[in-house]
């Protein structure tokens, strides 16, 4: 398996201080490419993927995807990209494409869902729903 973008293999134990400007300074190239891939593959349009990032201005996105300089992502988008791309190896595991792919944007009668596409879940409820989200990936899995 691919080593997480925010946590790398030259420290599997250790946790990265997102309180350090530094950590995220060196955090953020391979978050910013891990999102854009991800919203390529999630066919994200500049709304949703700004929406799921939170604080983000889609001048900010366009930026990012065009792989121009930007500053250090805070400590609230780099939770944001670590929670969709656990998301996204999840369901990777869990489904074969297209399904994977597109279970995002599907309406889904599961509890925390309430028959709204995941997607919608996660832009309206932030951190906490892409928690939720994880979780629930992840009990489907069988991880938890």
């Amino acid at each position: 398996m691919d080593p997480h973008p925010l946590y790398p293999t030259d420290f599997p134990s250790r946790v990265p201080n997102l309180a350090d400007p530094a950590e995220r300074l060196r955090l953020t190239p391979a978050a910013i490419k891990g999102m854009v891939m991800l919203a390529e593959i999630w066919r994200l349009d500049a709304n949703e993927a700004s929406a799921l990032l939170g604080d983000l201005s889609e001048r900010t996105w366009f930026r990012m995807k065009k792989s121009q300089t930007v500053d250090a992502l805070s400590q609230d988008v780099l939770m944001r990209i670590s929670l969709l791309i656990g998301i996204f190896k999840g369901l990777r595991l869990i489904f074969s494409a297209p399904l994977s792919d597109d279970w995002i944007r599907l309406p889904n009668r599961g509890a925390i869902f309430g028959g709204q596409a995941p997607l919608d879940l996660m832009i309206q409820g932030g951190i906490p729903a892409m928690v939720r989200v994880r979780q629930h990936i992840d009990a489907l899995r069988g991880g938890l």
